[in-house]
């Protein structure tokens, strides 16, 4: 895990957790947090020895915790033979430092964590630049947890002097790093806009998959599409975007593309970094959103996947619910489920059940964004029914002696390409 970055050991083995209640948290929620940041840990391939939680009533400039308490859970984690201790909150980079004094052991926040599987999960040249900056961002001000025991100097040539320390080289250096990529990232970008206006020119509906991590989303999208994206049952399985097309009933076609799931506490420097990821979902027509109905969490992960969409500047885009995984979830949960979003759909991503209602009212919406044109079309104009096919949706089409009648729907960009057929 470690680099050039840090100080820590190369291979953690074994994980301490210490999860904090404050507070403003509801009753119960520092718990959940912390079951779901052993399996954060749990994908990095680390063991966890124990989990402990504490209730703060406010937290110290030091330690977060107070020092006594510190203290117990540094001779504890010893006692297990842990490597690492993983906090569920955010640990400044002056308590991230002190708590490696205290300790003498590596420690981390749940943001680190993060930071890591997506760093192990980037395939894409664009998902491994985001991780890289993400990751060299968070770094930037915990650099002196690698060098405060070396006091190394280096001198500026015949200039002589005090010289350069080697914490101000390697400050210079991420600095460097930082801005390279973002010049990089600002490249791939441009790139991915461009291959989107492409697609833009043959417009189709287009329609994103968002939601909690794990909730299903690459299973459904294969489900629908036919595809054979990632589908694993783990956190973040999926960090690349994938875009497919799907035909629906009447051959109307529509892009769907999967998205990266989200996760309570998902670092700032991650959303900002995922932002041209996440560009798919500002653009699209309209919004799937996927809830796994069998995780008792699912209130909470409904929540966070709209506080992010907020962030994103995409609150207002119409919107699906699905709620997925039907077939593991008992009847109190599908009850809560029916309170929380009364219009939600149900259906089951590995077994197709309820996939019929999620096409109709995909095509519903479709339908919605773009009314039904009853047009006449030449015998020889066969080129402008192909491309109301390609570009649109039919829902009828009769020969008649005079041309072809048909009644369908076309994007907006398409009007003045059709509006000489259109029957007045």
């Amino acid at each position: 895990m470690a680099d050039f970055l840090t100080d820590k050991p190369a291979k953690l083995e074994r994980a301490f957790l210490v999860g904090v209640q404050t507070p403003d948290m509801k009753a119960g929620e520092a718990a959940e947090l912390l079951i779901e940041l052993k399996e954060l840990v749990e994908n990095l391939r680390i063991a966890v020895t124990r989990t402990e939680l504490v209730n703060l009533r406010r937290p110290t400039p030091a330690y977060f915790l107070g020092s006594g308490k510190a203290q117990e859970i540094v001779d504890l984690a010893k006692a297990d033979g842990a490597d690492v201790i993983v906090f569920d909150e955010a640990l400044s980079p002056a308590q991230q430092r002190n708590w490696e004094e205290l300790s003498g052991l590596a420690v981390i926040d749940r943001q680190e964590v993060i930071l890591e599987i997506f760093a192990d999960r980037a395939h894409t040249r664009e998902a491994i630049l985001q991780v890289a900056l993400a990751r060299m961002e968070y770094s930037l001000p915990r650099l002196t947890r690698a060098w405060t025991h070396l006091s190394r100097q280096r001198g500026k040539g015949a200039m002589g002097g005090e010289g350069e320390t080697q914490l101000e080289q390697d400050r210079r250096i991420v600095r460097d790093r930082i801005a390279h990529l973002k010049r990089e990232l600002a490249n791939v970008v441009q790139q991915r806009d461009v291959q989107r206006r492409k697609r833009q020119r043959v417009p189709v509906p287009t329609c994103a998959i968002v939601g909690y991590t794990n909730a299903g989303k690459s299973t459904l999208l294969n489900s629908l599409t036919g595809a054979e994206v990632l589908a694993a049952d783990k956190l973040f399985a999926t960090l690349d975007p994938t875009t497919r097309q799907l035909v629906l009933r009447g051959n109307q076609k529509l892009l769907v593309t999967d998205t990266v799931g989200f996760i309570r506490r998902l670092p700032h420097g991650l959303v900002e970094a995922f932002k041209a990821t996440l560009e798919e979902v500002v653009v699209a027509d309209f919004l799937v959103h996927v809830i796994d109905v069998a995780n008792p969490n699912f209130e909470q992960h409904h929540a966070t996947t709209l506080s992010v969409l907020a962030e994103l500047g995409a609150a207002d885009q119409t919107m699906i619910t699905v709620f997925n995984k039907v077939d593991a979830a008992d009847a109190a949960l599908l009850a809560r489920a029916r309170k929380l979003v009364p219009e939600g759909l149900f259906v089951s991503a590995l077994t197709r059940e309820g996939l019929d209602a999620l096409e109709s009212r995909c095509l519903e919406l479709i339908a919605e964004a773009h009314a039904a044109t009853e047009m006449l079309v030449p015998h020889d104009r066969g080129d402008v029914i192909a491309r109301l096919h390609a570009t649109g949706h039919v829902q009828s089409e009769e020969a008649e002696d005079n041309g072809v009648r048909l009644i369908g729907r076309y994007p907006p960009t398409q009007a003045a390409f059709f509006a000489p057929f259109v029957v007045k």
